[in-house]
């Protein structure tokens, strides 16, 4: 899974964008979700990144193809606290989808992607995932 928590910036709202992939995210992947980020958004993306090798990559080939539209700030290694996204798991796994049991992968895809719709609507929550990685909006 992939996802990124995207701000305006003028009026500061909110979005959150997620892709589910049956495998490990790949660079392919990345470079592919933050494309279609950017038809969506329709703007620059300024990306704040962990330094994940598929990451790494993927913003190295965006260079490469001169990609205009993206700005890259990385996160210290192993600062998953400085990570809003991260927030997004901890509140799916640890709320959501505690105790839940799926009875197939189908299932368990299907109570995810609810489960991140369902943070889709919650705006103060996001903003608290800002918050808890100090940053402000």
């Amino acid at each position: 899974m992939i996802a990124a928590l995207t701000v305006s910036p003028h009026r500061r709202r909110l979005g959150l964008y997620f892709q589910i992939h049956g495998h490990n995210i790949r660079f392919d992947d990345v470079i592919a979700f933050l494309s279609w980020v950017h038809r969506h958004v329709r703007r620059k993306l300024i990306v704040v990144l962990d330094r994940y090798s598929a990451h790494r990559k993927a913003v190295r080939l965006l260079k490469e193809a001169r990609a205009e539209w993206l700005e890259v700030v990385w996160l210290p290694a192993y600062a998953p606290d400085l990570n809003p996204v991260e927030m997004v798991w901890n509140h799916s796994k640890y709320s959501t989808l505690a105790n839940f049991i799926p009875d197939d992968l189908a299932h368990l895809e299907q109570a995810v992607t609810a489960s991140i719709n369902d943070i889709r609507q919650m705006h103060r929550l996001r903003r608290s995932f800002f918050t808890h990685a100090g940053l402000e909006l």
